[in-house]
């Protein structure tokens, strides 16, 4: 069984055309990429940025691009998202509110659970996650101790390197985030987004994931900087879209980073795999 996972898909209208225009068209290739695996995953996780400022016109956009999905698609909420104009075009089963208002749920698949958390502080671009999202979270993930589960979330509690994306290491809320993982070892992967780009790590003796995104990718430039004083580096660049691709097998979870695109083929399988 398999489930894909999109982020950051950056939708706009024609009041920023450069950007609804590219940002559309690379959506389409990674759905059209997703629609193409086989086998087909059984859901698309959105994991957030659905939209670039959170209005309304935007999501009715984003609605007539995700309409031609054959697959079920989840969602989740990122820091250009705002949840009143998310909610009145999206809530459903496949996006629902917990009882103090966050977008966040469960759901069951054949032998895998997945757990979406809501990490929106709705006008600042870091992480909400707070105590209040922690103790549901610990709560929704003793609901099935036993149940392999991957968690979503849109801000990722680990660093890439590129200090201008990432988080202050000591945030209180990765800190909450570390209690809620530690010792519950049906977590299989936390799998986020924001970056823009793939990279791995640990937290709490669990694997972070994060995706790569489907509108453009951030530059990887490790480098320091000054937050302070632009130095005219490039910060975005016209990677490939992208999107990653959560494979269960016996309780096993594997995570593949995929390329969206047209790619001409190489080698075809014509002899026996067993043959010297």
């Amino acid at each position: 069984m398999t489930i894909a996972q999109i982020t950051d898909l950056h939708v706009t209208t024609a009041a920023d055309p450069l950007n609804q225009m590219r940002n559309e068209h690379r959506l389409r290739l990674v759905l059209r990429s997703i629609h193409e695996l086989k086998p087909r995953p059984v859901a698309i996780i959105a994991s957030g940025d659905l939209v670039d400022n959170g209005l309304p016109d935007e999501y009715a956009a984003l609605q007539d691009i995700l309409s031609v999905s054959e697959i079920p698609i989840y969602y989740a909420v990122g820091n250009h998202d705002r949840r009143a104009a998310f909610l009145a075009a999206f809530e459903g089963p496949r996006a629902r509110r917990d009882a103090n208002g966050f977008v966040q749920y469960a759901v069951d698949f054949d032998g895998l659970r997945m757990v979406v958390c809501d990490t929106l502080a709705e006008g600042r671009d870091q992480s909400g996650f707070d105590q209040v999202r922690a103790d549901w979270l610990a709560a929704t993930l003793d609901e099935q101790p036993d149940a392999p589960t991957i968690v979503i979330m849109h801000h990722p509690p680990i660093l890439s390197g590129v200090r201008w994306m990432d988080p202050e290491p000591d945030a209180p809320w990765i800190g909450q985030l570390a209690e809620v993982l530690r010792g519950r070892d049906q977590v299989r992967t936390v799998l986020c987004g924001h970056v823009h780009r793939p990279f791995h790590g640990l937290l709490a003796g669990h694997l972070v994931a994060t995706a790569p995104a489907s509108s453009i990718q951030v530059t990887l430039n490790l480098s320091p900087v000054d937050m302070d004083r632009p130095d005219g580096r490039e910060i975005l660049v016209a990677e490939p879209p992208g999107y990653v691709l959560v494979m269960v097998d016996a309780g096993h979870v594997t995570t593949h980073v995929c390329v969206a695109g047209d790619f001409e083929p190489a080698v075809a399988y014509t002899q026996p795999f067993g043959s010297d």
